[in-house]
């Protein structure tokens, strides 16, 4: 392959993660849209401890918010994580995000505190920040660990925030549950490499 396709390829591939990003938080601030003119009937969809139904809502409680406060606080790191861990394949990014939703909503499900209601995007966020801080260590890539450096140095302090169990109103059982399928899901979807010598099945 010449270097002008590795670029376009590169290229196509940046495009194709922008695009998914920007549609996925469009639909997010949609759907608050639909939940404010509804009445907030999406709310339903949060996740209510320990109620068997409730494991209905595991998924769709990572695309429900409580307000366009709660949507704004989640787009931008949003866009920015999964950009990034898109950049690594389409597919591959769809099953981390699963991996990590289905574990935060069951780990929620299970944790948090009776007759409370959480839904958002964070645990997908806190998440995403997990895969992306450990990824490159766990597959050997020097660029992924600068990448995960950096986003360590430049939101490792909001995470760390995110994660004190005194703010009123927060789930950070959500947060912290969602970081740790995050660095799970970097060594369960990590590559490895393929050279001479090395057998990847």
């Amino acid at each position: 392959m010449s270097g002008t396709e590795l670029e376009w390829s590169q290229g196509d591939r940046a495009k194709a993660a922008a695009k998914l990003m920007v549609g996925w938080v469009a639909l997010l601030w949609l759907l608050e849209v639909v939940d404010v003119v509804s009445g907030h009937a999406l709310d339903s969809f949060g996740i209510v401890p320990r109620e068997p139904s409730e494991l209905l809502d595991i998924i769709p409680a990572a695309f429900i918010h409580f307000g366009f406060a709660h949507v704004a606080a989640n787009s931008v790191p949003l866009l920015v994580f999964g950009f990034l861990a898109a950049l690594g394949g389409i597919r591959r990014f769809a099953a981390i995000s699963a991996l990590i939703i289905v574990a935060d909503g069951l780990g929620v499900w299970l944790m948090s505190p009776a007759h409370t209601n959480t839904a958002g995007a964070s645990g997908l966020i806190f998440g995403l920040f997990g895969f992306l801080l450990v990824s490159g260590f766990a597959e050997r890539r020097p660029l992924g660990i600068v990448v995960g450096l950096l986003i360590g140095a430049v939101w490792g302090g909001s995470i760390l925030f995110g994660l004190a169990p005194t703010q009123s109103g927060v789930s950070w059982q959500a947060h912290l549950i969602g970081l740790v399928a995050g660095v799970g899901a970097a060594f369960v979807f990590r590559r490895r490499a393929v050279g001479r010598g090395v057998v990847q099945a």
